[in-house]
């Protein structure tokens, strides 16, 4: 992928999984980095590889206060905002909070990019926007009504996003991620991602508990193909491809069943013991969406997307990582 080289670029929740791998590949790729984060969810030991570099600035801050949004997005050509409070189990818990950072932060976030400016904004969105809708591939243009407030959310962001581009002028592309896993990402605490926390118990020979039968299933999308989408959403010269959204996914579904036999079987190569690991089952969780599959025929054809990870070749790579930095 060819890059506008020396950009300068602010990326949001830069200390987290997804934002810290953005950090290293722009980087890597000659660009000025600015990470904005408030380390609610993020971890500083992610831009290990970061910081020490002369074109990396770490600002600490929060995307609810629009002065700390002023000053990050002050002189950049392009923000990445993946800034939010994920998780659904979250939002219902605490849906005030989840609004506050992720509505709220998100219009600063848009609000100071205007002022300041910037060319493009690209913005993490989510298949939670789908919602009740049951029909498969999910098409970015036929979504149900939300499931939970954290979708409430997400789907908000993608309407003031849409608002800021018809009035404003400011390019926006907003990118839905279909479960996303890989290296960085927190196996901790209760609203940890699926992959890591079945890893983690896992590699400890502890039962992972399913929820549901094991049927559900989910688009499950390697970092390494979330980085490409970000990197085309940027670069587009397309005037076709911006102001929109597009499904970010390996354009595949695997069940939860499936997906631990897979990780077991990539485990054992390591610990022969955890292919006898049975998992558990428990009830369903609330808002949860039972199957998940994107169509990513949209970002092919406009952004020239092309992933180059399966789950199965995302997990080889994930799972030598885990087992790296998990032990």
């Amino acid at each position: 992928m060819k890059e506008e080289m020396n950009s300068k670029i602010l990326i949001t929740g830069g200390a987290g999984f997804i934002g810290s791998n953005l950090c290293e590949y722009f980087l890597s790729q000659g660009h000025e980095v600015t990470c904005l984060d408030n380390f609610a969810t993020g971890h500083k030991h992610n831009l290990a590889k970061c910081v020490g570099n002369s074109k990396f600035t770490l600002i600490e801050g929060d995307i609810r206060n629009l002065e700390d949004c002023e000053k990050a997005v002050m002189g950049k050509d392009f923000v990445f905002h993946q800034a939010a409070l994920g998780s659904v189990p979250r939002s219902i818990k605490d849906p005030v909070t989840t609004n506050d950072v992720n509505v709220s932060g998100f219009l600063n976030m848009l609000t100071a990019s205007r002022d300041a400016r910037v060319r493009r904004f690209i913005y993490a969105a989510s298949s939670s926007t789908y919602g009740d809708s049951e029909g498969l591939p999910k098409v970015e243009d036929v979504i149900g009504k939300p499931l939970s407030p954290y979708a409430i959310t997400k789907y908000v962001n993608e309407l003031y996003a849409e608002i800021f581009s018809k009035t404003y002028g400011l390019e926006t592309i907003g990118l839905r991620y279909f479960n996303v896993f890989g290296r960085k990402q927190d196996p901790n605490g209760a609203y940890a991602a699926v992959i890591p926390k079945f890893v983690m118990q896992l590699m400890q020979l502890e039962s992972p508990k399913i929820n549901g039968d094991g049927n559900y299933s989910r688009d499950f999308t390697y970092i390494d193909n979330v980085i490409q989408m970000n990197a085309l959403a940027m670069q587009t010269t397309n005037s076709a491809a911006v102001n929109t959204v597009y499904n970010t996914a390996f354009g595949d579904r695997t069940t939860l069943n499936d997906l631990m036999h897979y990780l077991k079987e990539s485990l054992s190569k390591y610990n022969p013991e955890i292919a006898n690991v049975v998992p558990e089952y428990g009830p369903n969780r609330a808002g949860d969406i039972p199957h998940s599959l994107a169509s990513i025929a949209k970002a092919k054809e406009l952004l020239g997307y092309d992933p180059q990870f399966s789950l199965q070749q995302g997990l080889q790579e994930a799972v030598a990582w885990y087992w790296e930095n998990l032990k």
